[in-house]
């Protein structure tokens, strides 16, 4: 077993490549979910204001 983990003396190198790995794995997914959200946030605000644009060149 620990002829497993020392992986032939490259052991500390391949096993922090694969954390690395795994945590982007991880923190991908979960940048991309902040980002839309952010996005729709964005979105929801411009036509928020565009709407009270519209209906303030309304006329009365």
């Amino acid at each position: 077993m620990k002829e497993f983990f020392a992986m032939g003396g490259y052991g500390f190198y391949i096993w922090c490549s694969m954390g690395m790995v795994f945590a982007l794995m991880i923190l991908e997914p979960l940048m991309l979910r902040f980002q839309r959200i952010s996005l729709t946030k964005r979105i929801r605000g411009q036509i928020r204001r565009q709407a009270a644009r519209s209906n303030k060149d309304l006329p009365s």
